[in-house]
């Protein structure tokens, strides 16, 4: 570590106040809701990309709230709008017009690069894709879907339907009858010792072959880049390629849009436009990062596609003003300081720092990623099995040394995904990367 990158002290015993607050936490919520760490972490607040926890200890935060803390943490200008918001009117539901909303869906039909588009806000990622599977099977009248193996697509009983995810498909009822296709993950499965050029055409062709042994779907629900399944991603192309095939059966593309949207890939806004060739998808989701912290998701799609429900429909807490408000800030804010082509520099830098720490480890597969979306793959050494052992004494040595990382990956959780506020500095690349190698070394 250099000596201008400032450091991070070292941690301090987890007290018994937290100790008390993990008893009430496991006396009234549920076994599954997930906790991070051996001794579960109490954020009490965050500036920029640093957040502290209940005993004064501060973090270098990697994982920015699961990638919703898109540009940073207490970012004055969304505190601001939020507040004044709040101090007029906090909520009205859409029974109203409201103005905040209208702003936002403006800008978003926009920047989507969807024709005609309208724009429907939810209060999740979750929310979103449920919506959009509603729309795509009512458009279409069929309940069937195409999804990608090794994707995940929220927690409700649809979007579970169509998570192609052991570790996070808790049952296998469902209102809607999924096919998987392979395509997400390039560098495991059957077509994986392919060039690309070859691996998108098998992944077309098994496409096709699924197309010709049943009923036409409604539509294929694909995440440009795989999240929760460990930041994966096919040859750029791909879902161009089955877009030709998926136009021909007239099968609808919704792009899951919630982790890759707003820039974090770096080399494009929106994680489909690596995927153009054939055009924008019809539906488009989004979420997370758009709030930075907010509680704001939504579908973008063509109007004759969002228009096609023939009931009558509200959202009561989807676009209320406050989030809204939230959200036009953190957009200009985005736009403004150009957070897109600062993922695609530090996240560039990133990478390959982690990539020369990566070659030097032999419990690390791989480091794949674009931009602020980065995935580091861990095994076993000397074999091609999955570590989620490692991986989770990865994360306790990286907060012992002060940063804080992220799980993921469809092979029992292997991989530590990496996600900082698109604002990180070419400084806090460094610290990071410096804490990841020491941490790496010590596992």
């Amino acid at each position: 570590m250099t000596d201008d990158i400032p450091q991070t002290p070292a941690r301090a015993v987890t007290p018994q106040g937290t100790d008390r607050l993990l008893d009430r936490h496991r006396a009234v919520l549920p076994d599954w809701l997930t906790l991070y760490y051996d001794r579960p972490l109490e954020i009490t607040h965050g500036e920029g990309r640093h957040v502290w926890d209940a005993d004064g200890n501060r973090y270098l935060d990697f994982f920015g709230g699961i990638l919703t803390t898109m540009t940073a943490h207490a970012l004055p200008e969304v505190t601001k709008a939020v507040s004044e918001q709040a101090g007029r009117i906090i909520h009205s539901s859409t029974l109203y017009l409201n103005r905040p909303m209208v702003e936002l869906a403006e800008r978003i039909a926009t920047l989507s690069g969807i024709p005609d588009a309208r724009v429907f806000f939810t209060t999740s990622g979750t929310e979103a894709n449920d919506t959009a599977l509603m729309l795509a099977t009512t458009y279409r009248a069929s309940n069937q879907i195409l999804a990608m193996r090794n994707s995940y697509h929220g927690r409700s009983f649809s979007t579970v339907s169509v998570t192609g995810n052991r570790g996070w498909s808790p049952t296998s009822l469902s209102p809607l009858q999924t096919l998987y296709v392979h395509g997400g993950v390039r560098d495991r499965g059957p077509y994986a010792h392919l060039g690309d050029a070859e691996f998108v055409q098998a992944c077309v062709a098994d496409l096709e072959d699924l197309l010709g042994h049943g009923r036409v779907p409604a539509a294929l629900i694909a995440e440009p880049v795989q999240g929760v399944g460990g930041f994966t991603a096919p040859p750029d192309g791909l879902y161009a390629a089955f877009r030709e095939v998926l136009d021909r059966h007239g099968i609808l593309w919704i792009s899951d849009e919630v982790q890759t949207g707003w820039g974090r890939t770096g080399d494009h806004f929106w994680g489909w436009q690596a995927h153009a060739a054939s055009g924008p998808p019809d539906i488009l989701t989004f979420a997370k990062g758009i709030g930075n912290g907010m509680s704001i998701g939504g579908v973008v799609a063509r109007a004759d596609i969002m228009n096609c429900l023939d009931s009558n429909s509200i959202s009561t807490f989807g676009g209320s003003p406050v989030t809204m408000a939230a959200g036009l800030a953190n957009l200009s804010y985005l736009l403004e300081h150009d957070l897109q082509g600062n993922a695609r520099r530090v996240g560039g830098l990133l990478i390959e720092r982690l990539r020369g720490i990566g070659a030097g480890v032999d419990a690390v597969r791989a480091v794949r990623g674009r931009g602020l979306m980065i995935g580091l793959e861990l095994v076993r050494p000397g074999t091609d099995e999955a570590s989620p052992e490692r991986a989770a004494a990865l994360l306790e040595a990286a907060r012992e040394g002060g940063l804080l990382l992220g799980k993921g990956g469809g092979h029992n959780t292997s991989v530590v995904r990496i996600a900082p506020p698109l604002s990180l500095t070419v400084a806090e690349a460094e610290q990071g990367a410096a804490i990841l190698e020491q941490a790496l070394r010590a596992v």
